[in-house]
């Protein structure tokens, strides 16, 4: 069974760093070269390497935001040893309950990632949230649904307004611009509902981030020269 993420069209990998003057909030963890090279994935960076980029030590990351449970989205945890993460009920449930059984629902699903998680659950290293909720002041977490039945979104507030991280409640700008569901998905209608949620959550419509789409790094401009096609400022506007 093919991967979707193997279609036509490139798809880019990010995670997100939200940083102010007194913390630092990681949005979802990637993948390391372990899984890269098991699904026969490229990797140019792990995701901690690009935080250095960032001078940002993820052995101090206070808080992690995972918002799925993805292979592409939570690998790397023990490079985050500090740090309190926050994941939906729904998702924990999804991914230890009987849908497992089947492979079309496990199979973007590492089973290592899922017992790291739940050993972090057992360390008391975990957040819970149902539906909506605060991570830190200026940055929530709503649940949308849809790709998996955990899926969530982080509202971040910035220099800009309401910024909303879609991850993959919308893989690419086309997906909730166009209404054009990606195929990897548990619920089509909560997926489109949830197109619909990310645009009442941000500020406009181009406060909405997708988690996938290479032109996020062409729309906006770069921390810092030498860092162009790497990372992105997100709280500045775009260019176009």
């Amino acid at each position: 069974m093919a991967d979707p993420h193997d279609g036509p069209g490139q798809l880019d990998f990010y995670v997100w760093a939200c940083v102010n003057d007194k913390r630092t909030v990681v949005v979802d963890l990637g993948f390391d070269r372990k899984e890269a090279e098991a699904r026969g994935r490229k990797i140019d960076r792990l995701p901690h390497e690009g935080l250095a980029m960032l001078n940002i030590d993820p052995a101090k990351v206070g808080h992690v935001v995972i918002s799925h449970m993805h292979w592409d989205h939570v690998g790397t945890q023990d490079a985050f040893p500090n740090a309190l993460f926050h994941v939906q009920d729904l998702e924990m449930e999804f991914v230890t309950g009987r849908l497992m059984n089947d492979y079309f629902f496990r199979r973007p699903f590492t089973l290592e990632h899922v017992q790291a998680m739940i050993r972090r659950i057992y360390a008391g290293r975990v957040r819970f949230h149902d539906g909506e909720g605060e991570v830190v002041p200026g940055i929530s977490v709503h649940h949308i649904g849809g790709h998996t039945l955990g899926m969530q979104s982080v509202r971040v507030l910035t220099r800009r307004g309401w910024v909303v991280l879609a991850s993959d409640a919308s893989h690419t700008y086309e997906n909730f611009e166009q209404t054009q569901p990606f195929p990897t998905v548990i619920n089509v209608a909560d997926m489109v509902a949830g197109y619909k949620k990310l645009v009442r959550l941000a500020e406009t419509p181009k406060h909405v981030i997708p988690g996938h789409d290479p032109l996020v790094l062409k729309r906006y401009p770069a921390p810092r020269a030498g860092l162009e096609g790497i990372i992105a400022r997100l709280d500045v506007a775009p260019n176009a």
